[in-house]
């Protein structure tokens, strides 16, 4: 028998459109609804293969037949959302390029379309397959019609599954449905009347008109007057759920058999929504008929490439000598590892122009000291600028052999990063994928994954050289592409003058490391686990049993139904035990302080104090961090493995922490310098406020004299509580905060919180007067735009969607702000580290958070490093107020 799967499009639509978070494509058009949509056709085809299949949408004015019957009908429904109708168009669009047949039928809700299929399918000796979630649909099952929830696993419900989830077999589902009616569609059933006793009705007396029609013999006198007064609302609920099966549609086979996919319409569809992940899917399932046809669509030309391996010392001279004679060569590290202080190097790829690429091997016939000696002098040769994507990692790698490279000249992962910063997407294979229409080789297919993955010094030459020449040949595709679109968008000088510059700084302080005393850590991890213990047992007490506290399910058991705590939050998955909740107990329930104790201390053990010592270089003692310059969207430095600018500083446990921080060498201390409130400075100069700039040109306390102007005090008699809160209006404004959230940090009621953002505005107006000009601009642009030019691109500002577009409104305040002090924290750097070199110092700097420089200086530098760095970092950007830097010395970070 013929299998033909119909799939209700709209409510795959509308379930994605609800069930993922935010979407958009670059131009900020909306996507999740479509991206969950298209997830679920591919996961049915591909855990099916069906060769009949059919999209099923609800059409044009689908309800009018049944308002007609119960005006009611679905009028508590919101509208469609905005931002769901173009999606619902695109859903069509790829179903067209996808060769899946559709059913769009006017005044024909979807439920009536599927169950007239259905019921032709059975007349025609067939298995239909009924893709949806609507229980509705559940009156069509029989022994030839299934229902089939791609949602689930193992997913398909016949006669037997559908009575054993409703106390029903399929035929008396219309009636079940018109007893209790259906909340979604605004049928309303009989009042009182809920799915248990509409089942054991129908289980005894088999119908719906003869529970009706012999209300005295059901049980309880207040549903036999529902079953007198209510019956007309049972009748017509009855019509309102029954499928109809009369709908007119095409009644041939050959209408439902998926046709071939267009692999370029594909293509190009996924491109323009920015759906990377299934471009590169559709590459790496088409079949071979498809791959031929796509490769025949797009071109007869064979494309020739030439990579070299060089194994032989005669090959490498020449290759050196003609590198030598470029003016940019391109370079591509391969090693064991993507830790740069931890791996070991295989090969090298060099490129100059496309379609040419050489690859030479550190485990082949050539002794790694001549590679060595051949290619030192070429990288140390200034009057060459070396690039590569990511490059920071390379010249890392080459340091670890005794080869600095001279002149960096660029870096595709910078480069894309300065044109997208608001995309996280900048890795090589993706800019391949976008920017040339190319599936690169994956390093998985060479390495494998998991227990059997193998380093890459064990493949064969041929295979790593293909591996790496390829990469090296798109490599200098994409520079002259991301080169020319730089240059366009006026972005070049922040990439030559900042970021690369930038680099090897970064890639210095890496190399230096700080150090970490793990004895101090492991005395720290024995007295933390005693306070843990302690709270424990408090825990435990409270609970009146032991229990896993690690454990959502296990203390959400503890807290809701042991306690009976009223539960003030549900997720997806069961009831909610975050922060959250906790700090809503916390003043009413006295486990919950100690849970939140808990956790923090919990957190604090297992990220820092025990997992610090484990990062520890044995060669050097010291922990090698990455600073990474292609993460965050306004331009700040992120730190990973480990994350060293998140170390906690809050607590005293935190602090406690930030001391195990010290000079490896005796003699040695910590600066540390910082921006004083550079964000608020920012704010002042760009908004050009009269009173924010005065009060910063007095030297006052920004904080007191805010609370000061919102509560009319005058500013000696300003209290604790008021300068927290004129703090916390303060920092709320640079990013965008609303009534909302300033009422949850403050806890205090909205109104409250509105009437202090108010009267802040009413003192600073022309901070409200920068705040909406910021929004408008970004509106008309796109984009917003810090003091040196970096861009953060905001197409989500005029998405139909609100929280979408509200999000999109904070960050085009937030960024000219955030990312003018991350320019210029980064300015710093270069300047410091030039008079560090020019004044011939010992010192060296270890970390940057964000607005802090931290320096290992010898302890006779003190006054001559703190004196430098105050000066290079205050006159590094002059703004209309003064930037103010404080100086911090101690023996550790935490006495900084």
């Amino acid at each position: 028998m013929d299998k033909l799967f119909v799939i209700d499009a709209s409510g795959y639509l509308y379930r994605s459109y609800f069930a993922i978070r935010e979407m958009t494509n670059s131009k900020g058009e909306s996507t999740n609804a479509l991206y969950g949509f298209i997830r679920c056709f591919l996961k049915l085809i591909k855990d099916f293969h069906p060769s009949y299949l059919v999209s099923v949408f609800d059409g044009p004015r689908n309800a009018i037949k049944r308002t007609a019957i119960y005006p009611d009908y679905k009028a508590h429904r919101q509208e469609m959302p905005k931002d769901l109708r173009h999606q619902i168009e695109w859903a069509h669009r790829f179903c067209e390029l996808m060769g899946i047949p559709s059913l769009n039928i006017p005044e024909v809700e979807a439920d009536d379309t599927m169950g007239s299929i259905a019921k032709w399918g059975t007349e025609n000796e067939m298995i239909i397959y009924l893709c949806t979630a609507d229980k509705d649909m559940c009156q069509m099952v029989n022994d030839q019609v299934f229902m089939l929830n791609t949602f689930k696993d193992n997913g398909i419900m016949g006669a037997k599954e559908v009575e054993k989830q409703f106390g029903v077999p399929p035929n008396l589902i219309v009636d079940f449905l018109s007893m209790t009616g259906d909340a979604s569609d605004n049928v309303p059933g009989l009042p009182g009347f809920g799915p248990k006793t509409a089942a054991e009705l129908l289980q005894k007396f088999r119908s719906l008109d003869y529970v009706l029609d012999h209300p005295q013999e059901v049980a309880g006198k207040k549903k036999q007057e529902t079953l007198i007064n209510d019956r007309e609302k049972a009748l017509i609920s009855r019509k309102l759920v029954t499928v109809d099966t009369s709908v007119i549609f095409p009644q041939e086979l050959d209408f439902f058999k998926i046709r071939p996919p267009s692999i370029i319409g594909l293509k190009e569809f996924y491109s323009n929504l920015n759906f990377s992940s299934l471009i590169r899917e559709l590459d790496q399932t088409a079949s071979e008929h498809d791959l031929l046809s796509f490769k025949e669509q797009i071109s007869t030309e064979v494309e020739t490439l030439r990579y070299h391996l060089i194994e032989d010392e005669a090959s490498l001279k020449d290759l050196a000598a003609y590198l030598n004679r470029q003016t940019e060569v391109c370079v591509n590290v391969q090693s064991t590892s993507t830790h740069p202080f931890r791996s070991q190097l295989v090969g090298i790829g060099f490129g100059v122009a496309a379609k040419e690429a050489w690859y030479v091997p550190f485990n082949g016939n050539l002794l790694a000291e001549t590679i060595i000696n051949i290619f030192k002098p070429l990288f140390e040769n200034r009057a060459i600028r070396f690039y590569g994507h990511n490059f920071k990692n390379d010249y890392q790698v080459l340091r670890n052999q005794g080869i600095q490279i001279a002149n960096i000249g660029f870096d595709t992962i910078l480069a894309s990063y300065l044109l997208n910063s608001h995309g996280r997407r900048h890795s090589l294979e993706y800019l391949i994928l976008m920017l040339c229409d190319k599936n690169k080789a994956d390093l998985q297919d060479l390495v494998g994954k998991g227990k059997k993955q193998i380093s890459l010094d064990k493949i064969s030459l041929e295979k790593v050289c293909l591996y790496c020449c390829e990469e090296v040949d798109y490599t200098t595709r994409i520079k002259k592409i991301l080169e020319k679109q730089l240059q366009e968008r006026g972005l070049s000088q922040l990439l030559f003058d900042l970021e690369l510059p930038l680099l090897p700084i970064l890639a210095d302080m890496e190399r230096h490391g700080i150090y970490i005393d793990p004895v101090f850590l492991q005395k720290l991890s024995v007295e933390l686990m005693k306070e843990i213990k302690e709270l424990e047992i408090e825990i435990y007490a409270f609970a009146g049993e032991t229990f896993n506290i690690n454990s959502p399910k296990q203390l959400a058991r503890i807290l809701f139904e042991k306690l009976g705590i009223k539960p003030p939050k549900k997720t997806a998955t069961g009831l909610s035990t975050n922060a959250d909740v906790l700090e809503s107990l916390k003043e009413s329930y006295p486990i919950a302080p100690k849970l939140l104790e808990y956790r923090t201390l919990e957190k604090l053990r297992s990220t820092y104090i025990d997992a610090l010592p484990l990062e520890i270089d044995p060669c050097t003692e010291r922990i090698h961090c990455n600073f990474d310059q292609s993460v965050t969207a306004t331009g700040r430095l992120a730190s990973r493995e480990p994350n060293l600018q998140n170390i906690p500083v809050r607590t005293e446990m935190g602090r406690k922490i930030r001391e195990a921080f010290r000079p490896q060498k005796e003699g040695w201390s910590y600066i540390a310098a910082d921006y004083s409130q550079i964000e608020l400075r920012l704010l002042a100069h760009l908004s050009e406020d009269p009173i924010l700039l005065e009060a910063f040109r007095a030297n006052a306390d920004v904080h007191t004299y805010t609370a000061s102007l919102i509560f009319g005090v005058p500013l000696e008699e300003v209290s604790r509580e008021q300068r927290y809160q004129a703090k916390t209006v303060n920092f709320g404004i640079i990013y965008g905060q609303q009534s909302f959230g300033l009422s949850q940090e403050l806890k205090i009621d909205v109104k409250t919180a509105g009437a202090f953002i108010q009267t802040y505005f009413n003192r600073y107006q022309k901070v409200k007067h920068f705040i909406d000009a910021c929004k408008e601009i970004s509106r008309k642009t796109g984009k917003a735009v810090t003091l040196l030019g970096r861009e953060r691109l905001i197409p989500e500002i005029n998405s139909q969607n609100g929280m979408i577009r509200s999000a999109a409104e904070r960050l085009a305040v937030n960024m000219p702000i955030q990312g003018s002090q991350a320019d210029i924290i980064k300015l710093a750097m270069l300047e410091v580290n030039r008079r560090l070199i020019k004044e011939g110092m010992k010192s060296w700097m270890l970390l940057q958070i964000h607005d802090e420089l931290i320096f290992e200086v010898p302890d006779e530098e003190i006054e001559a490093m703190s004196r430098l760095v105050k000066e290079a970092m205050e006159n590094v950007m002059q703004l209309q107020i003064p930037l103010i830097v404080d100086i911090h010395v101690g023996k550790n970070w935490k006495e900084c």
